[in-house]
Formats: structure tokens, C-alpha cells, sequence
């Protein structure tokens, strides 16, 4: 319960921050999703410090990993944890495990929006 608890704490802010970048007055003008690219790329610059700190630094405290990790990047974005574990693919030679993972990822994530936004259409 107290890592659920620890999780949802960290989770809070990740998710506030991220709601206050949405409100930085920057945007493109050809409809680049710049907002979400710089949240995206913030969590995984966040995930790999943490990643790296925790086994340098923190290695003894996996509730304080736990926070940073799951809670404060988890709750910014899910983004940095696939990249993460992309990452982890790639040092174990995993190439295309990783690709698939990718290619996978971003094709049925695209496909399971339409699905739903179909589903949708078609009941209301």
C-alpha cells in the first residue's frame, strides 16, 4: 500500500506539470504537436537521469526510484518509460524486438484510437 501511495504522490505532480506545460503559450503554426514533443522529450531525458542515478546514486533507496520513476515520469508521461524500455532492447541487442516494439506500438496505438473514435461514432 505504501508504494501505491508513493506512486500516486509522485503521480500528482507528474500530472501537474504536465497540465502547466499544455499551458505555455508556444505553438506551431502547422499544427506540430510541440506542446507533447517537449513533454515527451523532458520525460525521457527525467527517466534516464533517474534510470542512471539509480544505479550510481540511489541504489539504496528504491522508494525514493519508485517516486521518481513511476510516480513524477509516470505521471508526466508513459512516453519516457516506452523509450526506456526501447532503450534497454537496443544495450541488449535486442534490434528487432525493439523495432518491433516501435513499429507495433505506434501502428496499433494509431489503430486502437480510430477503433475506439469508430465504436463510438457508430453507438452515439
Amino acid at each position: 500500500m505504501t508504494d501505491c501511495l508513493i506512486v500516486a504522490a509522485g503521480g500528482a505532480i507528474g500530472a501537474v506539470c504536465r497540465f502547466l506545460v499544455g499551458k505555455l503559450p508556444i505553438g506551431s503554426s502547422d499544427g506540430f504537436p510541440i506542446k507533447t514533443f517537449i513533454v515527451n522529450i523532458l520525460g525521457c531525458f527525467m527517466i534516464g537521469l533517474v534510470a542512471a542515478l539509480a544505479l550510481k546514486q540511489f541504489s539504496d533507496s528504491p522508494k525514493l526510484i519508485l517516486f521518481l520513476k513511476a510516480g513524477v515520469c509516470g505521471g508526466f508521461t508513459t512516453f519516457s518509460s516506452f523509450a526506456l524500455e526501447t532503450g534497454g532492447m537496443i544495450e541488449k541487442g535486442s534490434y528487432i524486438t525493439a523495432a518491433s516494439y516501435i513499429i507495433l506500438s505506434v501502428a496499433v496505438g494509431v489503430a486502437a484510437l480510430f477503433a475506439a473514435q469508430y465504436l463510438v461514432e457508430k453507438a452515439f
